[in-house]
């Protein structure tokens, strides 16, 4: 029976996909520890290390998808170790040969070096969705490059813009969390095979040699020194996977606010049957936009759990590192839902041009004030304008009269400029900037890496 939202049936996608679940499945688990274990007798029976023939009959006789977690489980209780019973029905499972299983190793060895193995498979799944992310704000992008929008800052009108320069924006933020996926990973994708206490003492002199060659076979990288008790790299995956998360979370509180009936500028996808109110049957609410918004927080207190793993006592300790084992799925788990759910949003996105071109106007002229004071500023000085123009905006919004009217109608302003002057200065598609350019630079940008990563 689940226990806790991941697993849900009912709503369990919500919070993971049942790709991540199957990463971090307890028999993927039991799996891939496995599969340390039988890397580290194939490298010691080709060094010689252990009996070549008792290393080929391990590789041959183990097979985790036999092993029965519920007997494994029914030992843990008695042993009240995380570890031991796995190995005993591995080693009873490979019969004599099983006495050469885990020689030289410490549990720790295997079970960070099999969690490295699942955040491999997890690192792939988030690296392919986080490209799919990007896909489709290249898309909206270049879509809307041109498309007229109000900007806002502190929640309020400030000048105009373009949907696509807003996406743009976001775009250009996923292009360096791809640059940042693909620095960690070689970091990250390193395993650890050295020992109670990291000196490989049991081994001696051929330990780091069976570490390295266990590692080749397990296609990881080796560690130059031992990582019991540093914990820096999976810190600093969860930092990454936090700002990818932080991403995806402001994207969704952005176009949560934008969907809003008052703004209407934006709608996620809506399919037919789908219900926004089990009391209003009007209601179409953001459901998708909200679970995307939604898991930024989880996903940050799981992280700052990781962070506190990297405080271990002396060489090891369980107490930090089992915080890992709580924090790592989750963070893997709830970032899956959000970057399948953004793809989908992002590529259903309806964009009401027209009401964005509507909003543009509520305000009756005085989203350009900005633009009316540096032209004017030109004739009379960039403080005096200002002053004017102030005076004017304040005039027409304490009065709810158009702005351009008042000026208009402001003997110190209509002496210096004409109705023509100010029926230019008025037109929003004129006071972009250089926002369409930047798009297209962002763009540019996009398309090398997305070519890149393809490669």
């Amino acid at each position: 029976m689940a226990s806790h939202s991941i697993d849900f049936v009912i709503i369990g996608n919500n919070f993971a996909t049942p790709e991540m679940r199957a990463v971090w499945s307890e028999e993927n688990r039991l799996h891939q520890q496995v599969a340390v274990e039988v890397a580290l007798a194939q490298a010691q029976g080709e060094l010689g290390v252990i009996p070549q023939e008792a290393a080929e009959e391990i590789l041959r006789r183990a097979q985790p998808e036999k092993l029965l977690l519920s007997d494994i489980a029914a030992q843990a209780g008695l042993m009240k170790h995380s570890f031991m019973p796995t190995l005993s029905a591995l080693q009873q499972q490979c019969g004599p040969a099983g006495e050469y299983l885990h020689y030289g190793a410490t549990t720790q060895d295997i079970v960070d070096t099999a969690t490295i193995l699942q955040l491999r498979q997890a690192l792939t799944i988030i690296r392919r969705d986080t490209l799919g992310v990007t896909r489709a704000l290249r898309q909206l992008s270049a879509r809307h490059q041109h498309t007229l929008m109000v900007g806002r800052t502190h929640g309020m009108q400030a000048l105009p813009t373009t949907f696509g320069f807003k996406t743009a924006v976001w775009l250009d933020e996923f292009l360096r969390h791809l640059t940042r996926l693909g620095e960690i990973t070689p970091r990250v994708l390193t395993g650890n095979i050295n020992g109670a206490i990291g000196t490989n003492a049991a081994l001696g002199a051929q330990g780091p040699e069976v570490e390295r060659r266990a590692l080749s076979l397990l296609g990881l990288n080796s560690p130059t020194i031992g990582w019991q008790s540093a914990r820096d790299r999976l810190s600093e995956f969860a930092s990454v996977a936090v700002l990818i998360s932080g991403s995806l979370g402001k994207i969704g509180n952005e176009l949560y606010n934008l969907m809003r009936s008052e703004i209407g500028e934006v709608e996620e996808p809506f399919s037919k049957g789908k219900i926004g109110s089990t009391t209003m049957p009007h209601k179409r609410n953001p459901a998708a936009i909200e679970g995307l918004a939604s898991l930024t927080p989880p996903i940050r207190k799981s992280a700052a759990l990781i962070y506190e793993s990297m405080h271990l006592e002396h060489e090891r300790d369980a107490m930090s590192w089992r915080a890992e084992w709580l924090a790592l799925p989750e963070i893997c788990l709830y970032l899956s839902a959000q970057l399948q759910n953004a793809q989908g949003i992002l590529s259903g996105l309806t964009v009401n041009e027209a009401k964005m071109r509507a909003n543009l106007d509520i305000q009756a002229g005085l989203l350009l004030s900005e633009k009316v004071m540096f032209e004017a500023g030109k004739t009379l000085g960039k403080q005096t304008a200002h002053h004017l123009v102030y005076t004017c905006a304040m005039m027409a919004f304490e009065t709810g009269r158009d702005f351009k009217s008042v000026l208009a109608e402001t003997p110190a302003f209509a002496s210096a400029f004409s109705s023509a002057d100010l029926d230019a200065w008025f037109d929003p598609a004129r006071y972009l900037g250089s926002a369409v350019e930047k798009v297209s630079d962002v763009l540019r940008a996009a398309d090398a890496a997305l070519e890149q990563a393809s490669v």
